[in-house]
């Protein structure tokens, strides 16, 4: 075979060899783009729950309580003799709850959070400490959530949302009904008692009696 011919071959070769490469490619390149969407998809999922209350009217960010708050609020948590219901609003990974219900035998403790994956977190925590059975966690919007079954009222807000629920309280509370504000004071509602530590400070409330007296 001359030169000629076979470089006549080799050229009428080469746009086979280009297409085949344009379609492997092109199947490299589908792969990728598959693989890339299902990764973002799933990261979606994820981190849905964690971004979804920041994009509400109110956001209710997951901030731990720390041991000197914790301590703060059981101050003035004094259950009856034939025990007590405690609410823990945006009870986040549920230490206000489980520390409740191991202090104090004759309360049961409920939590109400938005985030799943944190409802998921308190209940396997409450189970580890030994309280699964005086505690409960629910996946619920705190606006929907009713106030009246309670006795003791915790409420970690932020300061844009203290107005919206002191309005909550006032309409739901029962009568007798202890309220304990963590971070942020209600804007007009009349304290009880306090204790001043900064980040830890408390605030207690009997608003239902307040409103009565007047």
């Amino acid at each position: 075979m001359s030169t000629i011919e076979l470089e006549k071959q080799i050229a009428g070769a080469g746009p086979a060899l280009d297409g085949h490469r344009s379609k492997t490619t092109s199947l490299s390149g589908k792969i990728l783009i598959g693989v890339t969407g299902g990764i973002a998809v799933g990261l979606s999922i994820v981190c849905y729950p964690f971004v979804a209350p920041a994009l509400r009217r109110h956001c209710l960010p997951f901030v731990p309580a720390t041991p000197n708050q914790i301590r703060n609020v059981l101050a003035f948590v004094k259950p009856a003799n034939r025990g007590s219901r405690l609410l823990d609003i945006g009870s986040g990974d549920g230490r206000i709850v489980i520390a409740a219900a191991r202090t104090l035998p004759s309360i049961k403790a409920d939590g109400v959070e938005l985030n799943p994956w944190l409802v998921y977190y308190s209940r396997l925590a409450a189970l580890r400490n030994g309280v699964f059975s005086r505690t409960s966690f629910v996946r619920k919007d705190l606006w929907k959530f009713s106030l009246a079954p309670y006795d003791h009222i915790v409420i970690f807000g932020v300061e844009q949302m203290m107005e919206d629920l002191e309005k909550k309280v006032l309409r739901e509370a029962a009568p007798g009904t202890t309220v304990i504000a963590c971070r942020f004071p209600f804007p007009t509602l009349k304290t009880e008692s306090r204790i001043e530590e900064g980040v830890d400070s408390v605030w207690v409330y009997r608003p239902v009696a307040a409103q009565q007296d007047a």
